[in-house]
């Protein structure tokens, strides 16, 4: 495998495999790799015949009393799980090298971040945006995995995908869980083991709530019932637990169109997010 961290390095590389008429798949992530990451690779790999895997912790996407500084580095022992699953090129590049001196521009995605995380978090799919906008530029995969945890961030890199004609194929890999359903996420790390605990409460309020939902519940008393479990957890505060179209992310009171299921909310100094799809009966 290859570590890159140049952008002239990269795409020398990269030529080298289109040369040979080989397919690229990329998986960004922002390091700290776990199995949920190693599953996007797998399913890379049998999209494409090369995958570059980039590491880079954005910070045009932290808010400025977020986690920017205290988010988990760990290149060496990341490096070494993506040359056992069969990477071709890690892509780590520098602050520098994404963000040169003098760079102004920024992309920003209308409508789809105007709730939930984008509502929550103001300016951080701007940042999602550009610096994916960035690394499809800098890359040029045939197909892109992004896992659906981060539904709305995936929501979002479609939509800017398509709008700016990057001919990226953006796929969306299920959510990986552990044995106790909690979905995996670097940020699992911050969690002391009383608090790793009570996390399982939001997989499972989410589970009760799609279940209630499809079986023909009141989709708001069915989301005031999360969150209830969510604040017995000792969840706080809770940014949301709302249903929405799965394709607009717009709020809907009714399941009549597929959904999804999302919630978000801060456990001690950890904030976890989670969704599900939720599915209308069929007519």
């Amino acid at each position: 495998m290859q570590i890159v961290r140049t952008v002239a390095e990269l795409r020398e590389a990269v030529a080298a495999f289109r040369a040979d008429g080989g397919t690229v798949a990329l998986v960004p992530t922002m390091g700290a790799l776990h199995a949920g990451h190693i599953a996007l690779v797998t399913e890379a790999k049998a999209r494409a015949t090369h995958v570059v895997v980039s590491i880079f912790v954005n910070p045009t996407q932290f808010g400025p009393n977020e986690d920017f500084d205290a988010y988990p580095r760990r290149e060496a022992a990341d490096a070494r799980l993506l040359e056992e699953a069969g990477v071709a090129i890690l892509w780590a590049p520098t602050v520098d090298a994404m963000y040169p001196d003098g760079f102004a521009t920024t992309i920003s995605v209308a409508g789809i971040t105007a709730g939930l995380d984008g509502a929550a978090r103001p300016g951080h799919f701007d940042g999602v945006a550009t610096v994916v906008a960035k690394l499809f530029a800098q890359v040029r995969p045939d197909v892109a995995l992004f896992g659906e945890k981060d539904y709305q961030q995936l929501a979002v890199i479609r939509r800017m995908a398509i709008d700016l004609d990057t001919g990226v194929e953006v796929v969306g890999v299920p959510t990986q869980r552990d044995d106790d359903g909690l979905a995996l996420s670097s940020r699992n790390a911050y969690l002391a083991p009383e608090e790793r605990q009570a996390a399982r409460a939001l997989p499972r309020a989410l589970g009760e709530a799609a279940g209630a939902i499809e079986g023909g519940a009141d989709v708001a008393e069915a989301l005031v019932v999360a969150r209830r479990r969510l604040v017995d957890a000792g969840f706080d505060p809770i940014d949301y637990v709302a249903l929405c179209d799965a394709a607009t992310l717009e709020p809907i009171e009714r399941l009549d169109r597929p959904a999804r299921l999302l919630a978000a909310a801060r456990l001690g100094r950890t904030r976890l997010i989670d969704n599900l799809q939720v599915t209308p009966p069929e007519a």
